[in-house]
């Protein structure tokens, strides 16, 4: 039986962090469905399709990841496609707390629902899409915290839409 576990975030944008999570949850899954989540409560910068087109060049290389888009809850989206594991990437220590709280919410809406952290390498603890979008929209040049590959497109954004 295939190992399927689903990486959900909001991803506006991503960043070396998510990569870094991406990668590294492929590694350990035989197939990771990347999900991009509409957080309603979180004003968002790219629209959802936009999202989804970045972390496809992003994950271009990886044969085992897809991207997939879902507007509702998480346990909702898992039940839909059929996976039991979540993974979700951990910055630091106070990202743990939200992150176990919402774990425990999903495993009591989705009984057997499994979660699993990953934290993220050292040089990435810092990084986050709020600090890449506010130094973006201030003209900062945000290279060091998105991939490569999408950098130029991220940052032609903020230039355009700010």
């Amino acid at each position: 039986m295939a190992r399927i576990c689903v990486y959900a975030g909001s991803f506006d944008p991503v960043t070396l962090g998510h990569e870094d999570v991406i990668r590294r949850a492929a590694a350990l899954f035989d197939q990771l469905i990347v999900a991009v989540m509409h957080n309603p409560a979180k004003r968002g910068c790219f629209t959802v399709p936009e999202r989804v087109e970045l972390l496809e060049k992003v994950t271009a290389g990886l044969p085992n990841v897809t991207v997939d888009a879902w507007d509702g809850l998480l346990v909702e989206y898992v039940r839909r496609v059929g996976v039991s594991t979540v993974v979700r990437g951990l910055r630091a220590v106070s990202d743990f707390e939200n992150e176990m709280a919402m774990a425990q919410v999903n495993s009591h809406l989705l009984p057997g629902m499994e979660t699993i952290f990953l934290m993220t390498k050292p040089e990435h603890s810092c990084i986050s899409s709020s600090v890449v979008r506010e130094a973006a929209s201030f003209g900062a040049d945000i290279s060091a915290f998105v991939p490569a590959v999408i950098a130029d497109e991220v940052q032609a954004h903020f230039r355009q839409h700010h």
